[in-house]
């Protein structure tokens, strides 16, 4: 029988599978978890899954409705209107074609951790919008000279200082009846002392506002007090535009492509951050409006091909060089031009881009973690599908982006998947017997191979883990290949001819299947850390510095991967490691400020125009900078700090 190349989205896994296969037995195969309350029978209507159509250029595949089997009796009973185009059950739909699909978020039986939590900020709260109260007179017949907008403009002046301002015209319609309502006293809130962009009856002493990180992969929203700074709610999802390509250039090649492809892409995310803001502000409801009209702000970073797709910019121009983005200062822009779901008269304030492909979300992280504050030199990597890099101190600060594609998340590696409940994590490897230890995401314990504990993959974390331990343990060269003349049942040839590590035997997985490190799967992240590394030198050949003093690692991703591991790579150039910290979602940290603090605003427009951009692609030594890190953890430099501490821990594996 024949095979068809299958895609799930957005958990990135893919694999080949039998004609005539049903989508939820090939989800089965793959390790994706579709919700299946009645057991495939077509009953509960569960598993409702997306089908994507089109030639995706990336994966040189060509998906189609026309592929599966015709629709059934049985699936149009529930689908509805609302669950849009190209529905299908997963139970009842046969595969005789290559297929790309998306499982939403409500069919996913494993949801995705996104971990994006956020930290506790030291900032001065001074945001955009301010609310004031206001009491009136009522008017009478002999007080005729003023109408309802100019009594209320004359009352800020006076009670306030508030002068030369404008009403948004919305808002304006809605005055009398709620000054009326109030009994002539309302809560005005006004935008940078400008513009009055909400009324309410009454006191409402309560102010809210959301900051937004949109990444490639991940989307998370933070619900702030805008009078006390706090976090009241955090929501977070997979960002929905994943089904057109798992990277930048892949969804800039999708709307390129596709006629309707940005239009496509800029409506999957608006969508998607209404969703995270009905979640964040369900408790919220007030004037008998849903909780969302509560907001009355709202920052955004992302980088620059997400910016360019979210506000409806063609991304063409930034995916070819010389790379220029339609804009680089922030903006500000009503809600209800971009469709979001908030008091419809606030502003989205855009955070500047620095340039090229270094886009807000890396001024987001600038802001934060303030560098150019600093007497040290700083390394600042937000490592995710696109790498952004920050070097230097108070003196000078560079930038720059690397393309390290999506092998951290889990994508084209052979068992990878993003981090969810099943996930390896973590790896440990003894240099001795070469026997692993695992943790699964979901399980509190570390694995050794005693009990069956359901493992499903392997995600990013896991991967830099497994690659860094089997380098340790001998088990890789530092051109990462495998030595096949260990006496160990591990180290085999799969079933390409190809080495591979075995982390995890069948019968301890959900799959049935072993999960292994590949020969490919190394390949994939000696890549992306050749990437980051060539990034970080070539800075530092900028800047004429011949080492830095400390590393943080920003991002979700950069918070759960292991800084000795990273190390040992040679994600970034030899620093000590106690000198090596994660920061979290230091851009979403960024957006916050943003949010909560006018002057961060000024600041990020100032230090984005300040901060060095390189293009480190047309740089002559790239690609000589790109094959030297290559190796692990580097073909000439040395890593004295490495070779210290694994001589420490009793490895014996040779660091220059």
């Amino acid at each position: 029988m024949s095979k068809h190349r299958v895609i799930f989205q957005p958990s990135g896994r893919r694999g080949e599978v039998q004609s005539g296969t049903t989508l939820l037995d090939a989800a089965r195969q793959l390790g994706v978890d579709i919700e299946s309350i009645c057991g495939g029978k077509g009953t509960c209507g569960k598993c409702k899954v997306r089908i994507e159509e089109g030639y995706f250029e990336k994966d040189a595949l060509e998906s189609r409705m026309s592929h599966l089997s015709p629709l059934l009796d049985v699936e149009r009973k529930f689908i509805k209107p609302e669950d849009g185009p190209n529905i299908r059950l997963a139970c009842k739909a046969e595969i005789y074609g290559d297929v790309k699909i998306f499982v939403p978020e409500k069919s996913r039986a494993g949801k995705q951790v996104v971990r994006k939590a956020a930290r506790e900020l030291s900032i001065p709260v001074n945001p955009a919008v301010k609310k004031y109260f206001v009491e009136f007179e009522p008017p009478t017949l002999h007080d005729l000279t003023e109408g309802d907008a100019e009594r209320l403009f004359r009352k800020l002046k006076e009670d306030y200082g508030l002068s030369g301002l404008q009403i948004d015209y919305p808002v304006l319609k809605e005055l009398q009846d709620i000054m009326r309502r109030g009994e002539w006293k309302i809560t005005v809130s006004v935008w940078m002392n400008r513009e009055i962009i909400k009324v309410e009856p009454g006191f409402v002493e309560a102010s809210y506002g959301i900051a937004v990180d949109i990444g490639t992969t991940t989307v998370v929203g933070y619900l702030c007090d805008l009078n006390t700074g706090k976090v009241i709610n955090t929501e977070s999802m997979m960002n929905p535009q994943v089904p057109y390509g798992e990277d930048v250039m892949s969804r800039i090649t999708y709307a390129m492509t596709n006629p309707e492809g940005l239009k496509i892409m800029q409506k999957a995310i608006i969508d998607g951050l209404n969703e995270i803001i009905e979640k964040v502000s369900a408790d919220l409801r007030v004037d008998g409006r849903d909780g969302g009209h509560a907001i009355v702000d709202m920052t955004v970073v992302f980088n620059t091909a997400m910016h360019h797709i979210f506000l409806g910019f063609n991304p063409e121009y930034i995916g070819r060089s010389p790379f220029i983005p339609a804009v680089q200062h922030s903006l500000n822009i009503k809600a209800r031009d971009l469709g979001i779901k908030i008091n419809p008269s606030s502003y989205i304030h855009v955070l500047p881009i620095e340039a090229g492909f270094v886009g807000a979300d890396n001024v987001g992280v600038l802001i934060a973690e303030e560098p150019y504050n600093m007497d040290e030199i700083v390394l600042i990597i937000d490592i995710g599908t696109n790498g952004e890099l920050l070097l230097g101190n108070k003196k000078k600060v560079c930038s720059t982006s690397c393309a390290t594609g999506p092998a951290f998340e889990g994508a084209q590696i052979k068992f990878g998947m993003r981090a969810a409940p099943g996930a390896i994590e973590k790896v440990r490897i003894d240099p001795v017997t070469k026997e692993p230890e695992y943790r699964v995401i979901g399980k509190a314990d570390w694995h050794t191979h005693i009990e069956k504990i359901d493992a499903k993959g392997i995600c990013g974390s896991g991967i830099i883990d497994a690659v860094a331990e089997i380098f340790k343990a001998g088990i890789i060269d530092k051109t990462g290949r495998f030595n096949m003349n260990l006496n160990t049942p591990r180290i085999r040839r799969g079933t390409d001819g190809m080495p591979e590590y075995v982390i995890a035997w069948a019968n301890e997985t959900s799959i049935g299947m072993d999960i292994t490190i590949t020969q490919s799967d190394v390949r994939a992240v000696q890549l992306a850390k050749a990437a980051l590394y060539a990034g970080a030198k070539l800075l530092m050949k900028r800047m004429g510095i011949e080492r830095v003093d400390k590393v943080i690692l920003a991002g979700a991703f950069g918070s759960y991967i292991d800084k000795e591991s990273a190390l040992t790579l040679g994600m970034f150039p030899d620093c000590d490691i106690n000198n090596v910290y994660a920061v979290g979602n230091a851009a979403g940290d960024g957006a916050r400020m943003a949010l909560l603090n006018v002057s961060k605003r000024q600041e990020a427009d100032e230090k984005a125009r300040w901060v060095e951009f390189v293009e480190i692609a047309v740089e002559p030594e790239f690609q000589k900078e790109f094959m030297q890190a290559m190796h692990i953890p580097h073909m000439k430099d040395p890593f004295p700090n490495l070779k210290s501490l694994l001589q420490d821990r009793a490895y014996s594996v040779e660091i220059k």
